[in-house]
Order: C-alpha cells, then structure tokens, then sequence
C-alpha cells in the first residue's frame, strides 16, 4: 500500500471516475441495466431522485451496515458514497458517451462497463483507504462464508436486480449477463493484477486526518 499521503488520494480519485465511468457505460448500453443500477434507477423512479442521488442514498445504508459490522470507514468509503453519484450525474447530462444503437455495440459497452468497474474498484481498495460501500459488502461476506469473490459478488448483485425490479429498474438481456458476469470480471481482473483486496489494512477516517495535519 502506497505510504505517502497524496499519490494515494489520486489512487482513489482514479478509482472512483473509473468506477463511474464504467457504471455510466452500463447505463448507455441500453440493453438492460446493471444489477445496481437497475436497483438505483428503481429507486430514483420511485422517490423522484436522480440516478446519482439513489446511488449516493444507497451506499450511505450500506457504510452504517460495514461500520456495524466492524468494517474500518475510511475517507474513501465517504468520497465513494458521494463522488461516484456525482460523477455519474456528471458522465450522463454532459452526454460524454452515446446510447447503443443494437444489441451488439451494447454488449460490447456492457463488458466493457464491468472490466471498467473491476479496474476502477482495483484503484481505491489499493488506496488503503477504506472499501467502498458495496465492496465493503463484498468483502464482509467473503470473510463470513469463506466463499469465492466472485460467488458473492454475482449474488449481492443478483439481490440488487430483484429489488430494484420490483421498485421499476429497467432489466434486460444486460442485466442477467451482468448479475452473472460481474463478479467473475472483478475476480479476473484482481487476479491479472496479484490484488488480494481481504488483506488489505484499509485506514480509518481519524488515521487519516492525523496524517494530513503530520503533512
């Protein structure tokens, strides 16, 4: 883990416009929303938020549920609560990538979207400053039933679709490949990448702020 207080910062922010990035890459294949987003836009249909806003919402209930379970919450888990909403709001009204056109162009930006999400999810744990919200899920259940990340991503996701359908998500052929590629893309990529993300020591928000005023 990087020691120096700046170049990790940058780490995360990458991270983190990677990540949105590849979830706004999701959102434009038209093929079907991805497992979150489909529970995201759910929630924006029926509580009148935007897209950004239900994915902030979301990953806020989701940073007291690792806090309870004793998850370190560090400044990443926050400035990924709220960065990556405001970075997808951001990708989608300036119209930064263009909707698909036909299934193949949309499955190509779905796989896309996924190996995108890995990498950008690569780049803030690496940080050491604390998982992101639904990547803290992740790792709280890999630790708890001593299963694959890969297993346990495809089924948070495949849990993300059902609600997020029955509050009105959009979900197509995109979505079912998503809900079972997903987490098969995150374990591919970590392992092209020797990145073990259970070991890391992530830094809590206090550590953090004590480095800074060492600085």
């Amino acid at each position: 883990m990087p020691q120096k207080l700046f170049p990790r910062l940058l780490l995360l922010l990458i991270g983190l416009i990677f990540f949105a990035l590849g979830v706004s890459l999701g959102l434009q294949a038209n093929i079907g929303y991805a497992p979150w987003e489909v529970l995201h836009v759910g929630l924006a249909k029926t509580f009148g938020l935007s897209i950004g806003t239900a994915n902030i919402l979301t990953g806020f209930f989701l940073v007291l549920y690792a806090a309870f379970s004793g998850e370190n919450i560090g400044i990443g888990t926050i400035a990924n609560m709220f960065l990556i909403g405001f970075f997808i709001d951001l990708i989608l009204q300036i119209n930064l990538i263009p909707l698909a056109s036909s299934l193949l162009p949309g499955l190509f930006m779905m796989i896309a979207s996924m190996f995108t999400i890995a990498f950008g999810t690569f780049f803030y744990i690496s940080s050491g400053f604390g998982t992101g919200p639904r990547d803290s899920l992740m790792v709280i259940l890999t630790r708890k039933t001593h299963l694959s990340i890969g297993f346990c991503r495809s089924a948070i996701e495949t849990t993300a679709v059902v609600i997020g359908w029955y509050l009105g998500g959009m979900v197509g052929f995109g979505t079912l490949f998503s809900a079972l590629a997903i987490g098969y893309c995150v374990q591919i990529t970590f392992k092209l990448l020797r990145f073990d993300p259970t070991i890391i020591e992530h830094e809590r928000f206090q550590d953090t702020y004590h480095a800074f005023l060492r600085k």
